[in-house]
């Protein structure tokens, strides 16, 4: 059974690609440039998961990122944090040392505004581009090729690299200079933190009300409450079902680069800073790999 599901891409001229980290989003986006009939290689800091991407949808699997971008018209990457992007992009194996001139280099990672001003000189300086490039929408969007890309760099590079991008994507839009995709990822984040911990209260103030907690969502999801969150999470957050999603540690690390850029721009984010705070708790309490979503059980303690 294929890891990523059934996707019409638009017809596109082949074209070779790298992709570098293949984790719970990178492996079913890479696998639908594959699937959309780009020549796709892979790399991966752990060798058995390249090995499993190539035996599942071919290509190559090269040893180092170097290796990996040395042919590459695009390098796609979608990494863990600022520390993992520039062991995969600088140094003698790094992305960058390999690439051919004019080559874009797409980073997928939630990752600071201030690494992706950094890579995008460190890249200019070497004639090549760079697009910072995040995404939304967990591992269902990638699983079916529906994220949601917010992206910073040059115009030309992102005109370049969309329709290659659309290949995973519903949305694939450029914010602004480098640096501005990220920013965008951090207003998207500020939003989730809020509407989850709200939705969490709603469902927790319901079971206290001894109502039927489903039929109350399924009535409010028609009408101005309506989120995204309410109805893909409501549900399973009153069955108490949270093994699958965006975990909680990958959400504290992209509420920590919030409140960091806060820091610095100025900007007052006192429900994040709290719901970030709440998200710690759940950490306390085992929930590190639960989904975000799991905030309601700091409130049936």
């Amino acid at each position: 059974m294929s890891s990523i599901a059934d996707k019409t891409y638009e017809t596109l001229p082949s074209q070779r690609v790298a992709f570098l980290g293949l984790g719970v989003m990178g492996y079913p986006m890479a696998g639908h440039l594959a699937r959309a009939g780009h020549r796709v290689t892979v790399y991966n800091r752990t060798r058995a998961k390249a090995d499993a991407w190539v035996a599942e949808f071919g290509g190559n699997a090269a040893a180092t990122p170097r290796e990996a971008a040395a042919a590459a018209d695009i390098v796609f990457a979608c990494l863990g944090n600022d520390d993992d992007l520039r062991s995969v992009v600088l140094g003698e194996d790094g992305a960058l040392a390999g690439m051919k001139s004019d080559t874009v280099f797409v980073d997928h990672t939630t990752a600071s505004a201030s690494v992706a001003r950094e890579l995008y000189a460190a890249a200019g300086e070497q004639g090549v581009r760079f697009v910072d490039a995040p995404v939304s929408g967990g591992q269902a969007g990638a699983v079916n090729g529906a994220l949601t890309v917010m992206c910073g760099g040059d115009q030309a590079d992102f005109d370049r690299v969309r329709p290659v991008g659309l290949v995973f994507s519903r949305a694939f839009t450029r914010i602004g200079e480098s640096g501005a995709g990220q920013l965008a990822k951090m207003v998207n984040q500020i939003c989730i933190a809020g509407i989850v911990q709200g939705l969490s209260e709603a469902v927790a103030f319901a079971e206290h009300a001894d109502l039927d907690v489903k039929l109350v969502l399924d009535v409010i999801s028609k009408g101005a409450a309506q989120s995204w969150q309410m109805e893909n999470r409501g549900g399973t957050m009153v069955d108490g079902k949270f093994d699958f999603g965006f975990a909680v540690d990958w959400m504290r690390k992209d509420l920590g680069l919030v409140l960091e850029e806060a820091r610095r721009n100025g900007a007052r984010v006192p429900v994040t800073a709290l719901v970030d705070q709440f998200y710690a708790d759940v950490q306390q309490k085992g929930g590190n790999r639960w989904d975000t979503s799991s905030l309601v059980t700091r409130l049936r303690d």
